[in-house]
């Protein structure tokens, strides 16, 4: 076990920055939507990716925003953020947990536990990108993840990535992304990115990204203006990129948004020590 004192996982660089410049992006969202919502009725559903827990999610939200109905932002609340070390991908990261004057607690069930790449669960057909961690609030439609894979050589050419641009690091993260046997191109048009920008930290430079992702739960009862709104943040390694994701629907962004920015600014390639699996070693082994 290895014990890191809070302010090293502290984020020191506010890369989402809590000021209007960052909600810009509102107004975008919504004139997606409307152009979503005049869309034909007839649009399949086979070419809008769909995760089995969003799913789950989406049920839970309907009846739940009725009982747990929005109270505002909690930008400018004191959140009670504790830090999550995977010592077996060397990575950190601080999320919350409660909200002490909203007397809320988040629910957080840990629905995948760290396992190395070469075991993890795949998000595409061809099992380049895969979850090695996640975790779900579903009273709340949280969920945070964190992802590892190759990078998508078409995008990023470069053996250099100081020179990368985070717009294409988002794209190649996102091409793999998708749990449908699609090319990388329908992959990447399933989310669209609202914004992406680079900084560099202690010496590492890290990709932040904010992009939406469309979802319809099923063919009979569509929900054309249903959004998943995700903020991440990348970094590289062995060849390989580290990725945090963070979500909640579009209806509760600006509740939750601003707690899942803290969380992806705290994201932290840690030094490996002896419990490190590299993404390459004994890429046969699934145990």
């Amino acid at each position: 076990m290895v014990l890191l004192s809070f302010s090293l996982l502290t984020p020191t660089h506010h890369c989402f920055h809590s000021n209007p410049l960052f909600f810009r992006n509102q107004s975008r969202i919504m004139s997606m939507m409307h152009h979503k919502n005049g869309g034909s009725a007839s649009e399949p559903t086979s070419q809008i990716g769909f995760w089995r827990r969003d799913f789950l999610l989406f049920g839970l939200s309907s009846s739940l925003f009725s009982v747990f109905p929005s109270s505002g932002s909690f930008a400018e609340e004191d959140s009670k953020m504790v830090p999550f070390v995977d010592e077996l991908n060397a990575y950190s990261y601080l999320y919350p947990v409660e909200l002490p004057s909203k007397k809320l607690l988040f629910k957080w069930v840990e629905s995948r536990k760290p396992e190395r790449y070469s075991s993890a669960a795949p998000l595409s057909p061809d099992a380049r990108l895969r979850i090695v961690s996640e975790r779900v609030d579903f009273i709340d439609n949280l969920i945070i993840s964190v992802s590892i894979g190759p990078p998508n050589l078409g995008l990023l050419k470069s053996k250099d990535k100081s020179t990368w641009a985070a717009k294409d690091v988002a794209d190649s993260v996102l091409s793999d992304k998708s749990a449908l046997r699609v090319t990388s191109s329908q992959r990447m048009s399933e989310s669209s990115v609202l914004d992406a920008h680079s900084s560099e930290i202690d010496g590492q430079p890290y990709w932040f990204y904010e992009y939406l992702v469309r979802k319809s739960p099923t063919k009979t009862a569509q929900e054309s203006n249903i959004f998943r709104h995700y903020v991440a943040s990348t970094a590289e390694r062995d060849g390989y990129l580290y990725s945090l994701n963070a979500s909640t629907l579009n209806k509760q962004w600006d509740k939750m948004g601003p707690l899942l920015q803290k969380t992806v600014e705290s994201f932290r390639l840690l030094p490996a020590t002896e419990e490190y699996v590299p993404p390459f070693k004994d890429p046969w082994r699934f145990w």
